[in-house]
């Protein structure tokens, strides 16, 4: 089973830039979106094969994330249940037989870190949300989680020290997300690959110099773990300032 996700930075504008193209040669059994910046019918798109599941932002243009799935659902929620955390449409949660799946865009902690506070309080009722999951069945979440976790996975650690995405507070967030009974899978085959991002800036030609950040994730329950088959960064696709990341799981 190939599963996708991607963070297209507004829907409308990747599909200009070759999303259906990239779409249909990955070849994916479910894909996950993120930042679709879209409200209900603004974009028809669907694929023959798949069901689509979206979950919009209330403010306009504006985060959301979607599923396009081949396999149905046996149930597909929206959000965390919070009200604080669910008017930006960042969680959809789909049920199937043998997992969870989570798509997930976090919030950014933004420019002078004005956003740090919230952006603790989403983390635990995220872990929350995925711990509650796992202890009925595996999970797999997948998404834009906003941060580098380690000095690896980002080009210039030391001069981004405090800066969004890179402070200690989101880091041990995402350690103690680990810690609770999660794996990255990228890491788990690939624990020492250097300069593997998912993530450029659109200036200085940080994307051609290859000067990124790997923030985009599948984070899966460790009981998966022996069902884990690969993981990937498709650093060749284009159409958004993210490109898309790949795990292989045994169905």
């Amino acid at each position: 089973m190939k599963l996708i996700s991607w963070n297209v930075n507004g829907l409308r504008a990747c599909v200009q830039k070759g999303f259906q193209e990239a779409f249909d040669a990955l070849d994916a059994d479910i894909v996950c979106l993120q930042e679709t910046k879209m409200q209900a019918g603004q974009l028809d798109l669907q694929f023959p094969g798949y069901e689509s599941f979206w979950n919009y932002a209330e403010k306009k243009g504006y985060s959301g994330t979607a599923i396009y799935t081949r396999i149905k659902p046996l149930s597909v929620t929206y959000g965390l249940g919070i009200a604080q955390h669910d008017t930006e449409g960042r969680v959809i949660t789909a049920e199937y037989d043998q997992f969870y799946l989570v798509c997930v865009y976090t919030p950014n902690s933004q420019d002078g870190l004005r956003r740090l506070d919230y952006r603790m309080e989403w983390e635990d009722a995220f872990r929350h949300h995925l711990k509650e999951l796992d202890s009925r069945k595996p999970v797999v979440a997948c998404g834009d989680m906003n941060v580098a976790h380690e000095e690896i996975d980002l080009k210039n650690p030391k001069t981004n020290h405090f800066n969004a995405g890179f402070t200690d507070e989101e880091r041990g967030k995402f350690s103690e997300l680990l810690q609770s009974g999660f794996v990255d899978s990228f890491r788990h085959f690939y624990p020492t690959r250097e300069e593997a991002y998912s993530w450029w800036s659109y200036r200085m030609k940080a994307r051609e110099r290859n000067v990124g950040w790997r923030i985009d994730y599948f984070v899966c329950s460790q009981r998966l773990v022996p069902s884990l088959q690969d993981a990937a960064i498709h650093s060749e696709i284009l159409g958004s300032d993210h490109c898309p990341v790949e795990l292989l799981l045994q169905a």
